[in-house]
C-alpha cells in the first residue's frame, strides 16, 4: 500500500510539472480540466488564467449530488425500504438509502472523502463550469445551478453532434467494435422501424452471470427484438453457461448478442432501433437522447441514479427497470419480470408512443442547439468572448 501511495504522489507530481509547463509555453486563455484533478486550480491561477471545471455529467446531477451533500436527507429515516426527498431542488426526487453512493454514507474520512472535498473546494475557487448539454434538456437545473448555487456555468453540448460524419464515422467513435458495422447495419435494415431494443450498459458496468440470465430470460419473455451488448471481462472463458439453453438457436433472427465493443451510436441512430435499455452514464444517456429513443433505465453506479431521475421523472421518456443499490458489480436484484415489463412499457401502447414523441422532440432540440444561433452554441460563443476580456485579479485579492 506504501509503494502504490509513493508511486501515485510521484505521478501526480510529475503530471503537475508538465501541465505548468505547457501552460507556461502556450499562454493559453484558460485552463479546462477534468473534475479529478483539483489541482489545476493552483496551476492556473499561478500563470493568471482562470481554470474551468469539466465534470462529464449532466447539471441536474450536479445540482441533486449537492444538495444530498448539503442536507444528508438519508439521515433522517430509520430504514433502507423508507423513501426520502431531496430538498431545495425544482422537482420533488425521491430515493431509498441503498441508492446512495457508500462514500456519501460512511462517517469516518478517507483519501477518498478528502479528495472529494479538495474537488468541491476547487470549484468554488474556479472560474466556471462547462456541461456537456443543453439548456433546454435541463432548463430548470440550469438556472438553479446558476442563480441558487451560485455557480456560473455554460451548457456547450451535446458534444457528440459536433461531429457530422456518416454511419462509418460513427462506428469508429471508441474502441474497435467486435461485430462489422455492415453486417451490424444489414441485420438492422431488416427490421422494422422502432422494433428493436438495443440493450448496453457501458465499459464499466458488471454484471454476475446470474443477473446476465434474469436478463436474458426477460428479453426472450417480452416478444420484442433486440441487440444485446455483452461486455467480457478481462478474465472472461468462452464459457457462457448464464445464457437460458437454447437461447440462441431460439432467437435466431430476432436477438443478436454482441459480445465486446458495439459502434452504439450508429445503432441508436437506425430507424429500427426504438427503444434503448442503458445504465444511465451520462454520455451513454445523451446518445439515446440525440438519437431520439425512449430509454428502460437501468443505473449501476456513480451519479447513474440521479440521470435516471432526469430521465424518467422530469423529462419522462422512460421507464425504470426497478433497481434499488448502487453497487459497481450488479449481482443479483432484478428479476426477469421486471426487465420483461419495462421492455414492454417502453415499446408498446400508447404511453411508449408519448414517450417516443417527447423523445424526437429533444432530439431536434439537441441538434439545434449546436446549430449556429442554437443555446449551446451561443454560450459557447458568450463563454471565449468572456474569456477575451478576462484580466486576473491581483494577488492580494485572491483567497
Amino acid at each position: 500500500m506504501m509503494t502504490q501511495v509513493i508511486t501515485s504522489h510521484r505521478y501526480e507530481t510529475r503530471v503537475k510539472e508538465n501541465c505548468r509547463k505547457i501552460l507556461q509555453e502556450l499562454n493559453p486563455n484558460c485552463l479546462i480540466s477534468d473534475m479529478f484533478l483539483p489541482w489545476t486550480t493552483d496551476s492556473a491561477d499561478k500563470f493568471g488564467i482562470p481554470r474551468l471545471v469539466f465534470h462529464g455529467t449532466s447539471c441536474f446531477a450536479l445540482c441533486a449530488s449537492e444538495q444530498m451533500h448539503l442536507h444528508k436527507p438519508y439521515k433522517n429515516v430509520s430504514s433502507d425500504s423508507e423513501p426520502f426527498v431531496i430538498p431545495n431542488l425544482p422537482h420533488r426526487l425521491i430515493f431509498t438509502r441503498p441508492q446512495v453512493p457508500p462514500f456519501d454514507l460512511q462517517e469516518e474520512e478517507d483519501d477518498f472523502s478528502k479528495l472529494r472535498q479538495q474537488m468541491r473546494d476547487s470549484v468554488d475557487k474556479s472560474y466556471g463550469v462547462v456541461i456537456n448539454s443543453f439548456y433546454d434538456l435541463e432548463s430548470d437545473y440550469a438556472d438553479h445551478y446558476n442563480k441558487v448555487m451560485g455557480r456560473k456555468s455554460w451548457h456547450i453540448g451535446p458534444l457528440l453532434l459536433c461531429n457530422k460524419g456518416g454511419d462509418e464515422e460513427k462506428a469508429q467513435r471508441g474502441k474497435e467494435s467486435a461485430i462489422d458495422e455492415h453486417e451490424c447495419l444489414a441485420w438492422l435494415d431488416s427490421k422494422k422501424p422502432n422494433s428493436v431494443v438495443y440493450v448496453c450498459f457501458g465499459s464499466m458496468a458488471s454484471f454476475s452471470h446470474a443477473q446476465l440470465h434474469e436478463t436474458a430470460v426477460g428479453l426472450e419473455a417480452s416478444g420484442q427484438d433486440f441487440i444485446w451488448v455483452v461486455r467480457k471481462g478481462k478474465n472472461d472463458d468462452e464459457n457462457e453457461d448464464w445464457l437460458p439453453k437454447g437461447f440462441e438457436d431460439r432467437l435466431k433472427g430476432k436477438g443478436l448478442i454482441i459480445r465486446g465493443w458495439a459502434p452504439q451510436v450508429m445503432i441508436l441512430d437506425h430507424p429500427s432501433v426504438g427503444a434503448f435499455v442503458t445504465h444511465c452514464g451520462w454520455n451513454s444517456t445523451l446518445e439515446g437522447i440525440c438519437a431520439g429513443v425512449p430509454m428502460v433505465t437501468w443505473p449501476v453506479f456513480a451519479e447513474q441514479f440521479f440521470n435516471e431521475k432526469l430521465v424518467t421523472k422530469v423529462l419522462r421518456i422512460g421507464v425504470s427497470v426497478g433497481n434499488k443499490r448502487w453497487q459497481r458489480a450488479a449481482s443479483e436484484g432484478v428479476e426477469w419480470e421486471a426487465v420483461k415489463t419495462a421492455v414492454e412499457r417502453v415499446m408498446v401502447g400508447e404511453a411508449a408512443e408519448e414517450m417516443r414523441s417527447r423523445a424526437k422532440s429533444f432530439k431536434e432540440m439537441a441538434k439545434k442547439a449546436v446549430e449556429e444561433g442554437g443555446s449551446s452554441y451561443s454560450g459557447l460563443n458568450a463563454l471565449i468572448d468572456e474569456l477575451s476580456i478576462y484580466v486576473p485579479p491581483k494577488k492580494q485579492d485572491i483567497n
